[in-house]
């Protein structure tokens, strides 16, 4: 007579999956799903519906949802701890079996607007998947960054295209979006005359084209406030001072899309560029080609 094997019995404790706590990691530490969405490389649907399965899992909320911002509760306070935990020893383990495929060092440019969003997750993901290179990152004028890559101080770099004196053959296009008009949300400076604009530097192409479209619309403007850096525009339209030139991608709350028309004209695309030098290396190659998909799954 044969035995009827028994059954094995079924594990009753919830498996937690790494790639879902590193999702909850990330909207922690960014405080936004839609962030964390970008710094992941998916879409913020994707990222709710992982937490939403996270939640059933563990039977509780982890999220306190307001209107425009998250935040942790009791329970996702102490499940940070242990996530943090988790995703170190699982990269220690898996460190402890297999060997960096590569090795070696990157030295990568970038100008500031586009590197604060999405420099952190793409070295994040490259430093998972290739912990054995050291990248270098320089934040620059395109114009600067072009320089270092011809004189073989830097092996990748993306550009701005369209600023004044640039040559903007080199390189490969990676990435293209709207450039808006942006503002504080429910503002009125956009109202006002002459139109009080926040500008990069003159040399920038979301300043040349803002100031070439006013100029053939005849709309009377005045430059109220200067700035290197694109988060000193972000400031001057949150206090509703002036507007701006920004890239589709970059108007978050409480900024929005100012609507176009005669006093107010379209500007165009705005376009990223990546550039290479002649003489690179493996592990630059394979930093190129994290970049690009990571601009790919930033359009989604």
């Amino acid at each position: 007579m044969t035995a009827i094997p028994q059954a094995l019995p079924t594990c009753a404790t919830p498996l937690l999956e790494i790639d879902v706590l590193r999702t909850f990691v990330c909207i922690a530490e960014s405080g936004s799903f839609t962030r964390a969405a970008q710094q992941i490389f998916r879409t913020t649907s994707a990222v709710s519906m992982q937490i939403k399965r996270l939640e059933g899992l563990l039977g509780c909320s982890l999220f306190i949802r307001e209107a425009r911002h998250i935040a942790l509760t009791d329970d996702g306070e102490r499940l940070l701890g242990y996530a943090r935990r988790l995703l170190k020893l699982h990269e220690e383990a898996v460190g402890a079996f297999i060997a960096p495929r590569l090795n070696g060092r990157v030295r990568f440019g970038t100008p500031a607007d586009i590197g604060t969003h999405i420099l952190p997750g793409l070295l994040s993901q490259f430093a998972r998947s290739h912990p054995g290179v050291e990248v270098n990152v320089s934040v620059g004028r395109t114009i600067e960054l072009i320089q270092r890559v011809d004189a073989g101080e830097l092996d990748v770099a993306l550009l701005s295209v369209g600023n004044a004196g640039q040559d903007d053959t080199r390189g490969e296009v990676v990435h293209s979006e709207p450039l808006v008009w942006a503002g504080r949300a429910g503002g009125v400076a956009v109202e006002r005359n002459p139109l009080p604009l926040a500008l990069a530097t003159p040399d920038c192409a979301w300043r040349r084209l803002a100031l070439q479209a006013l100029d053939r619309a005849g709309r009377p403007y005045r430059i109220a406030y200067s700035s290197e850096q694109c988060a000193g525009q972000e400031a001057a339209m949150i206090a509703d001072l002036a507007i701006a030139p920004y890239p589709l991608s970059l108007v978050k709350p409480p900024l929005k899309r100012l609507e176009e028309g005669p006093d107010l004209p379209a500007l165009g695309e705005y376009q990223i560029k990546l550039l290479r030098a002649v003489e690179r290396s493996e592990p630059a190659e394979e930093l190129s080609r994290q970049v690009i998909a990571a601009l790919a799954a930033y359009r989604k």
